[in-house]
């Protein structure tokens, strides 16, 4: 029953979240989560979001700020883009071990984009906090 209302409360966020799309610059969607990034400086975004695990048994929902190094690292290509990070929210644990328990989460998180047109591009990130250890690849859509 709690992967039932994990999932429904997932898929509740995710469409809930889609009618706030016009106002991101882009949309981050993979295997294990959704992010929308909006610009507050020409380097820096921030990030709402709900993530998982592979296993289904956590929900992380908070949001992100990355800084992008293409002007450090002198890249003038706009297909591709290096950022990292730092995140906050709050993990939400629904799985069946007493051992383990809600808790607000903090970290970090690197990753890399590579657009192959004008609105599509694939990105790879892997992002660690106090509750999770989350890998993700996954499609980015400039809106």
């Amino acid at each position: 029953m709690k992967k039932f209302t994990f999932l429904f409360v997932l898929a509740l966020l995710l469409s809930v979240s889609s009618v706030f799309a016009q106002a991101r610059k882009e949309l981050n969607f993979g295997l294990i989560g959704i992010n929308y990034e909006i610009p507050v400086h020409k380097d820096i975004t921030i990030a709402p979001g709900v993530a998982t695990n592979f296993d289904l048994d956590w929900m992380t929902v908070g949001v992100k700020v990355n800084y992008y190094f293409d002007h450090i690292f002198g890249i003038t290509d706009d297909a591709w883009d290096v950022y990292g990070g730092a995140n906050a929210g709050y993990g939400i644990y629904t799985g069946d071990k007493d051992s383990e328990s809600s808790d607000f989460d903090i970290g970090l998180q690197v990753g890399g984009r590579w657009f192959w047109n004008e609105k599509w591009g694939v990105y790879a990130e892997i992002a660690g906090g106090t509750v999770n250890i989350i890998p993700s690849v996954g499609v980015t859509m400039k809106l």
